[in-house]
């Protein structure tokens, strides 16, 4: 008995259907709080930085290296991105995409720090460390910088898989770090004193600020 069989299940062979998607016995899905591996995922994201080049062709992608997942992993993708997303989520961070973009709302800071995490782990990290470091990371092509579809590959892909809605399957009993529980902090520069944000962000201030 293979892996998904023995996570999920099995009461026949998988059919194929008219429209190509797997048709798989849904019966036995359950919830889960279990993060993909790490390598794992950043394999998928650093394919589809080599095999594309522009956020499009990146989601397309990314639907397809997900799909070939068992839908525990597709959940795990998703919570792994919003682990990520916890963990970029602070007064810093939100700095730099406010210089980047020219002003960052609540959910602007959301798709920034999604297309922060698709351009993959070195700049991810970097970008944690420092986030001035995204300096690294710009894209003279790109009007903003921000990939909202990213925070949503693994739930178009799990629907073509399963016909069903991932968020279903996220145990959030046991999945805590995600949107809605992020932690509470002070902002350390504000909007009407660009060099608050020029002492933070010193690179991408010179680089950007007067762009906007």
């Amino acid at each position: 008995m293979g892996l998904f069989d023995k996570l999920f299940g099995k009461k026949e062979t998988p059919k194929q259907t008219e429209n190509n998607s797997v048709d798989f016995d849904t019966t036995q899905l359950v919830k889960t709080a279990e993060m993909l591996d790490e390598d794992l995922y950043w394999n998928i994201i650093d394919k589809s930085l080599k095999n594309t080049s522009n956020q499009d062709d990146q989601e397309q992608f990314l639907i397809r290296e997900i799909g070939n997942l068992t839908p525990r992993q597709m959940v795990g993708f998703r919570l792994r991105t919003d682990k990520l997303l916890y963990d970029t989520y602070n007064s810093d961070m939100w700095c730099a995409g406010y210089i980047m973009n020219g002003g960052c709302s609540d959910d602007g800071f959301e798709y920034f720090r999604n297309w922060v995490i698709s351009r993959g782990r070195n700049t991810y990290y970097q970008a944690k460390q420092n986030p001035d470091n995204l300096i690294n990371a710009i894209d003279e092509n790109l009007e903003m910088y921000d990939f909202e579809s990213f925070w949503y590959v693994a739930l178009e892909a799990f629907k073509q898989k399963t016909g069903k809605d991932l968020y279903d399957y996220i145990d959030n009993e046991n999945f805590k770090t995600k949107e809605g529980q992020y932690p509470q902090f002070e902002f350390t520069w504000q909007e009407e004193n660009p060099e608050s944000m020029k002492k933070i962000c010193p690179k991408l201030f010179d680089k950007l600020w007067d762009k906007h």
